[in-house]
């Protein structure tokens, strides 16, 4: 199988995995948007489908016919140069095009991109349809975590279905693992596809320091929450502090007290909270307050690169101290593609590894995930780590 068949073979699994994600969800499911941050299903499934069409499409296949010119406004997102959209809080308020249009527009786009890929391909198309693929990825993770927000916010709570490691236990024991000063590289160096943000690889000077092998627990957590973690305003940032007074924030995200009981929604359904598991759906606010708690810090996203090779990583996004901003003799992509990540970088917070809901070839040391410091949404956890 050559470069362009293997290309082909990726694109249709990836379209699949996008429509396999949504098989459980009801119709009514693909169009509610509870929170500006989550997007109805159906509008992923068609805004994937507008970067394969405006991107590639309609700049590489002669004679392509877009299948409506008006979903353009309807399936961009942040695209300034792409011209006008609807704007993100106004996503769940559209109920067409139907799920039924969605799909059918799906079909158009994916048999035309298969017509693409079918041609021997230019080096700069190539790289467009990859981006494509692995953009679709990334919204197959928010896809799953918006869908888990849409029925974890229902009072009925619905069963989406069971996600392996969803409740994640790591047995061996906690250890504080020590890694020498030193100047170490950081960044992406290889032939393998990645985004802009991780390169270019370049080198920086760490402190000496100790990092968690293991992530803190929901036993951990509970015992912050007992100690009065939410009540003690000298462990939060000010914007921290006034977020949990605002939102009365008390524990983390789809946890619920039920007559002294802890419970949490999963996509299986109201389970009783394990102990020993992974504490999720926390933000940088939480994970900064339980550090400070602990008299510890989270590691930044640089500490946490040297160091993951010493411990298993790829359950949970693991929040860091970094700001997401731009590595030295960053290169953003000319045109509308230089729009994807460099545009972002102020005012989030880095995270690092990978999670249950992540694309297994997004699950690499370099990767550079960001949020802003409130958002709890994702599959996310910390890890902690103590100047030495």
């Amino acid at each position: 199988m050559n470069q362009d068949q293997s290309l082909l073979e990726l694109f249709k699994q990836t379209r699949a995995d996008s429509e396999t994600i949504c098989k459980p969800l009801a119709i009514e499911d693909y169009v509610v948007q509870p929170i500006v941050d989550v997007s109805p299903p159906k509008w992923h499934l068609g805004h994937t489908t507008w970067f394969f069409e405006e991107f590639l499409l309609a700049q590489f296949l002669d004679g392509y016919k877009r299948y409506d010119e008006r979903y353009a406004y309807v399936f961009n997102s942040y695209y300034e140069s792409m011209g006008k959209r609807v704007v993100r809080t106004d996503r769940g308020n559209l109920s067409r095009p139907s799920v039924a249009d969605v799909y059918s527009y799906r079909e158009h786009v994916t048999n035309a991109m298969t017509k693409l890929l079918s041609e021997e391909l230019d080096e700069q198309t190539r790289a467009v349809v990859e981006i494509g693929i692995h953009h679709e990825k990334q919204h197959q993770e928010l896809l799953l975590t918006d869908i888990k927000y849409i029925l974890g916010n229902n009072p009925l709570q619905p069963v989406y279905g069971n996600k392996e490691n969803e409740v994640f236990v790591e047995s061996h024991m906690a250890e504080m693992l020590p890694i020498k000063e030193g100047i170490y590289h950081i960044g992406h160096d290889s032939d393998d596809f990645c985004y802009d943000n991780e390169e270019p690889k370049h080198r920086v000077f760490v402190e000496p320091y100790s990092i968690s092998n293991k992530l803190v627990t929901n036993g951990e957590w509970m015992e912050f929450m007992e100690d009065g973690g939410y009540e003690n305003v000298l462990i939060w940032h000010t914007e921290g502090w006034d977020w949990v007074q605002k939102n009365n924030i008390n524990a983390p995200m789809y946890w619920f007290n039920d007559d002294g009981e802890w419970t949490q929604y999963l996509l299986s359904g109201s389970k009783t909270i394990d102990p020993k598991a992974a504490v999720t759906h926390i933000c940088y606010y939480e994970a900064f307050a339980y550090a400070q708690w602990k008299g510890m810090r989270l590691p930044t996203e640089f500490e946490w690169e040297i160091a993951q090779e010493k411990f298993k990583w790829g359950k949970r996004w693991e929040w860091t101290e970094s700001a997401y901003l731009p590595y030295p003799n960053y290169l953003k992509a000319d045109g509308a593609l230089g729009e994807y990540n460099g545009k972002f970088m102020v005012n989030q917070k880095v995270l690092r590894g990978s999670s249950i809901a992540t694309a297994s070839n997004h699950a690499r040391p370099t990767y550079r995930n960001f949020f802003h410091p409130y958002l709890r949404w994702q599959f996310t956890g910390l890890r902690l780590a103590k100047s030495l």
